[in-house]
């Protein structure tokens, strides 16, 4: 691990001072209509314990990516604060999600305490030319559990490329593909069954669509001018992400091989992977993979 900067550490401090409680938060965003918000709730500590970890400092100008449905980017805009401000993009159509749209959802974070400090842009493509910023308009990017929806390594090379003249600083975490206990191996295996299924799509808007290993990001950020800064575990055993992916995995992805017409040894396998993570899906706890946390400059 790379110790964090002593300026990054102090940045941490001053984030800790001025940050809302994990239900607060979740006070400010769309009550889920079951009426139960422990998802809700244990999602949002998660992004708040990245926000501190990354040091996002009061009056950051921060440019999300891939913010989805804006979880993070409320955390986002309790960190910088009413001299702040978190532009978030996504590329996703606004009517996308459900039971609640991404659209839907800016909208009721608009229209909150946090308004003000926040703003959204759906269908943006950070790879179309004509979205473009100036050098240094953000002074950190975040792109918080995305990058596994990018379509292909080069495309994230690519982005990781075009965003670099428009902050010093990017902060990102993902999944870590390395598990720590047995209880884990069900979410990876269900992030390298859809993995292996999505190559084989021409378009797509699965959440897993090229999972990489953090060595590999390591080394697509070296490559695009980004140095590293630091990299920490995240905990991220209390999310549910793990049952999602595994039940999304084993409800789709039999239909995805008879539309797609796989070569037979690759659809026989995947059948055989199938079954297996049936069998661990039904007697191990599934927790979630780990989760990191890197921070870089550009170099």
């Amino acid at each position: 691990m790379v110790l964090r900067p002593i300026r990054q550490m102090a940045l941490q401090r001053l984030y800790c001072t001025v940050m809302r409680t994990a239900q607060q938060l979740v006070a400010l965003m769309p009550p889920n209509p079951s009426g139960d918000n422990s998802i809700q709730f244990r999602q949002t500590k998660f992004r708040m314990d990245l926000v501190k970890n990354w040091g996002i400092a009061e009056g950051s100008r921060v440019l999300e990516i891939g913010c989805g449905q804006g979880d993070t980017t409320l955390v986002l805009a309790d960190a910088v604060g009413d001299s702040g401000y978190v532009l978030a993009v996504d590329i996703a159509d606004p009517n996308y999600g459900a039971p609640l749209t991404i659209g839907e959802s800016a909208r009721f974070l608009k229209n909150g305490e946090f308004g003000n400090r926040m703003n959204f842009r759906f269908e943006f493509d950070v790879l179309d030319w004509a979205n473009t910023f100036d050098e240094f308009e953000f002074d950190t990017i975040v792109m918080a559990h995305c990058t596994w929806y990018w379509e292909s390594l080069e495309k994230l090379e690519e982005t990781f490329r075009r965003i670099r003249p428009w902050a010093n600083q990017l902060c990102l975490s993902e999944w870590d593909m390395q598990p720590q206990s047995i209880d884990q191996l069900g979410h990876l295996l269900a992030v390298l069954i859809q993995g292996q299924v999505e190559a084989y799509k021409s378009q797509s808007q699965a959440n897993v669509r090229t999972p990489y290993s953090r060595e590999t990001l390591l080394h697509l950020l070296q490559e695009t001018g980004w140095q590293l800064d630091s990299q920490a575990l995240i905990d991220a055993s209390e999310l549910d992400d793990a049952r999602w992916e595994i039940d999304t995995c084993l409800s789709e992805t039999t239909g995805d091989l008879l539309q797609l017409g796989l070569p037979p040894r690759l659809h026989s396998l995947v059948q055989s992977q199938l079954e297996v993570l049936r069998r661990v899906a039904d007697e191990s706890k599934c927790q979630p993979l780990p989760s990191y946390s890197v921070v870089a400059s550009r170099a």
